[in-house]
Formats: structure tokens, C-alpha cells, sequence
């Protein structure tokens, strides 16, 4: 497994070896002990997986607070996607910056997104699916979102965004207060 860091502490980009042949590829996509011997241990409960049929379909920015925060290991099953993580834990020396990468059903590329960062995507391909593991449970009264386009990240596509109704009335990074706080 290449363990990537980012310039957002605790965000990282991690890619499993494939092993293919002809028929196509294996690979570890998670493997406790693995990742573990890298400083890496998160208890995952849980398995989301999402398609998104449209290109220009953006879902997030979102997060999970307190007491059901959630860090994500995200990838991408089918299709293309441009991922990205953005800090928002009050006090912090990088809060409001962001990291993107590009997640593909070809690259394997993975990316872990801490508690306390918002999480999002836009689509760059049809029938894209996202798959990610969650450390907590699905929590509606902890579920929030920013809206999408107040962080600086260049989404690139083309046309208006497919939204759904609760990111298209998040409120903006700069009106947010948000309920992580830097630990330092």
C-alpha cells in the first residue's frame, strides 16, 4: 500500500497494489494490519456506497459532528471523480484549506478524510459510484453541510452542478460555525 501525506495533516492519499492479469485486476483495497503498521488504525462500522449518474454532479461538502464525527476512506468503484477534503477544525493553522485528487476505477486511488474535514465530490464521468468506509454510524441530527462553492475549490466542469436540495441551501464556509475544534 503507497501512503501518500498531504498538505492537510491526517489527510492522505492511499493506493493498494493491483495484481491483474488478462481476466483484470485484484487488489486490497483495506487491510487493518497493513495500514496499522503505517500509524493508520480506524475502526470502520460501516459502507456507503453512491452513483451518480450525471458529470457535473457535486454531493457535499459535508460532514458528520460530534458525538458521530466520522473519518472516511473514499474511492471510487466506476467512473471518475474529483474528491476533496477541507479542514474545519476552529483554531487550526490550515483551517479552510482543502485537498483534492482525482479518484478513478482505474487509478485505485483512495483518499482519507479525518474527522473534523468536510468531505465532497463532482463527478467527471457517467454512472460514476463512490464507495467509503465510515468510523461511526450514519446520525441524521449530526448530519451538516457547507455549500460547495464557498472554499475556493476549482471544480472544474462544465454547466450548472447536479445538487440536491440540502447542498444547494448549505450555508457558506464563511457563515459556518463549525463544531470541531483543533487539538493541536
Amino acid at each position: 500500500m503507497q501512503i501518500e501525506e498531504t498538505k492537510l495533516p491526517g489527510v492522505k492519499i492511499l493506493t493498494p497494489k493491483r495484481f491483474g492479469d488478462d481476466r483484470g485486476f485484484f487488489s486490497e483495497s483495506w487491510n487493518r494490519k497493513v495500514l496499522a503498521e503505517q500509524g493508520i488504525t480506524l475502526d470502520f462500522v460501516q459502507d456507503n456506497h453512491s452513483m451518480s449518474a450525471q458529470v457535473g454532479t457535486i454531493r457535499g461538502l459535508h460532514f458528520q459532528s460530534p458525538p458521530a464525527a466520522q473519518d472516511k476512506l473514499v474511492r471510487c468503484g466506476q467512473g471518475a471523480l474529483f474528491d476533496v477534503a477541507v479542514d474545519i477544525r476552529k483554531g487550526s493553522p490550515t483551517y479552510g484549506q482543502w485537498v483534492g485528487v482525482e479518484l478513478t476505477a482505474e487509478n485505485g486511488k483512495q483518499l482519507l478524510v479525518p474527522k473534523g474535514f468536510l468531505h465532497g465530490f463532482v463527478t467527471r464521468a457517467p454512472n460514476t459510484e463512490i464507495c467509503y468506509k465510515c468510523t461511526d454510524y450514519y446520525a441524521p441530527e449530526c448530519d451538516g453541510a457547507v455549500r460547495w462553492d464557498s472554499c475556493g475549490i476549482p471544480w472544474e466542469f462544465d454547466g450548472d452542478p447536479v445538487l440536491s436540495p440540502k447542498d444547494a441551501a448549505a450555508p457558506a464556509l464563511a457563515d459556518f460555525d463549525s463544531p470541531f475544534v483543533w487539538e493541536g
